[in-house]
């Protein structure tokens, strides 16, 4: 008996440091997920619950209850810069994601103390932001995820995807604000590669922003230097806004330009083939 209460002592002695040694996986495992936004990264971080054949919805999960939005600690996303969220403005920051499910809206809640164990210290005087979502039906989800289906420059939807619920929210940036700004900051001194300008051009002409902005910007460009590039993106903005002539004409020029260049090799043809149609009327 006296040995048995030994070793049991014994035991009791060494547990602690045994199970400090023991690593095992996490039931629901971790996930990131980062999508940039124009200008901004957005990052989410969270553990993803299976369903594992149990009642979500008004089960493991009540309605009309503060949930930490996944499994383990609060989920968390981070904005580094500011945003919009639903129409709603939000500062740049570090923010636990917790939600309130209901059958027919959810309330999407971002809180200012980021560092919590699920949502057991949820505290709502710290809510930087609260907005209303609508789930709708979708296929099963085994594992609860987030993920960025819809994508532009300045806004991207986010949808939280769990059994047959999926609930989105929007996210805008000021993108295009932000690079015009950028963009005449940068040539407002005194420019000399030829890039700079040729890059201004590039992305206000594929953003369809000002036109008369765009043509300066390409013109100040080929004055630098004048190349296949900035070439054949003013020729493009000239079919574009209906020059099929004026196009060619600098179609034409590009395509000597780019035989002194390399990197051009592979565009070349495609450029061929659109003064070939710019010929024959066609600009659109």
């Amino acid at each position: 008996m006296k040995k048995l209460l030994l070793s049991a002592a014994i035991l009791s002695l060494l547990a602690p440091s045994a199970f400090a040694q023991l690593k095992l996986p996490r039931v629901s495992q971790k996930e990131v997920v980062t999508q940039s936004v124009g200008l901004t990264d957005v990052t989410i971080t969270y553990s993803r619950p299976g369903v594992k054949g149990r009642v979500i919805w008004g089960g493991l999960v009540p309605y009309d209850q503060v949930w930490r939005t996944g499994a383990n600690e609060a989920t968390t996303i981070v904005f580094s810069q500011d945003v919009s969220i639903n129409g709603k403005p939000l500062p740049a920051g570090t923010y636990s994601l917790h939600t309130i499910p209901g059958k027919t809206s959810w309330t999407i809640i971002f809180n200012k103390k980021a560092d919590q164990w699920g949502s057991y210290e949820y505290d709502a005087a710290q809510d930087a932001l609260r907005v209303q979502a609508t789930p709708a039906a979708g296929p099963n989800e085994e594992w609860m995820e987030f993920s960025f289906p819809e994508l532009s420059t300045d806004a991207a939807t986010v949808v939280l995807a769990w059994e047959k619920v999926r609930v989105p929210f929007k996210i805008e940036t000021k993108t295009t604000e932000q690079a015009m700004a950028n963009i005449r900051q940068a040539l407002s001194g005194d420019v000399k590669e030829w890039n700079v300008p040729y890059g201004a051009a590039s992305y206000a002409f594929n953003n369809n922003l000002d036109k008369t902005e765009s043509m300066k910007w390409v013109d100040q460009s080929i004055a630098l230097k004048g190349t296949f590039w900035n070439l054949r993106l003013k020729a493009q903005m000239l079919a574009k806004d209906g020059k099929a002539k004026d196009a060619v004409a600098v179609g034409e020029k590009a395509m000597v330009a780019g035989k002194t260049d390399e990197d051009a090799a592979t565009e070349m043809p495609k450029l061929e083939k659109q003064i070939a149609d710019w010929k024959a009327g066609k600009t659109s």
